[in-house]
């Protein structure tokens, strides 16, 4: 039986499992060992199993018959489903969210993209982009909704991080303020169509980062 007590530790191993996996600590196709990661956090089998099936539910570890947990790959078509499922998700709470959108909120949303312009690495910028997301989309107030998304942001990431692993230059991303200057002139349309495409792009450049390649910076937000 699980505890409230193991699902809160699963839930802290599986966030840095994540991030591992993400930044690439952890490369595709390694074996992830439960006794080594019950000894590093000083807990037993059970939560770990736990944050394992997380991980998986956010497609980022495999479980195979009698050989354990691996960290998963990923390909062309699974980048561009990621794209495509963040551009319809996105938009449905963008358009939940704006009737509560403030300015003080997208004030805020404007300071996450200052924080993207001056980021000195790939993870400084990826945390100021998905800051962006979260904070025009949250107060849609549908937790299931966020939740998805935040999963489909993890795996955006992750593609980031590949192409981004060798060399780090700042992308130019113009559709961040689009989006902010849509949504402060009341342009909700407008606004929706942006992000859509914005998110969408990723897809139909993910072949820059899919299986693990090198590739050169993409240009723009994932």
């Amino acid at each position: 039986m699980t505890t409230a007590k193991d699902e809160t530790i699963s839930a802290r191993i599986s966030k840095a499992l994540a991030d591992r996996i993400v930044a690439g600590t952890i490369a595709a196709g390694s074996r992830l060992r439960q006794d080594h990661i019950a000894e590093e956090f000083g807990t037993s089998h059970v939560p770990v199993r736990e944050a394992f099936r997380r991980l998986e539910a956010q497609g980022l570890v495999v479980s195979e018959p009698r050989r354990g947990a691996r960290v998963a790959g990923f390909s062309l078509d699974e980048v561009k489903e990621v794209a495509e499922m963040r551009a319809a998700l996105e938009v449905l709470a963008l358009r939940q969210a704006a009737p509560h959108l403030t300015r003080a909120i997208l004030d805020t949303a404007e300071d996450a993209i200052k924080a993207g312009d001056k980021a000195a690495d790939a993870q400084a910028w990826e945390a100021a982009n998905r800051a962006f997301h979260r904070i025009i989309l949250t107060p849609c107030a549908m937790p299931r909704l966020l939740g998805s998304i935040d999963d489909l942001h993890t795996a955006s990431a992750r593609f980031l991080f590949s192409g981004w692993r060798a060399e780090w230059e700042t992308p130019t991303d113009r559709d961040h303020r689009a989006i902010l200057d849509a949504l402060r002139s009341g342009q909700l349309d407008l606004a929706a169509a942006v992000l859509g495409r914005h998110v969408q792009w990723t897809g139909q450049k993910g072949g820059n980062t899919a299986v693990s390649r090198p590739a050169t910076a993409p240009r723009r937000a994932f």
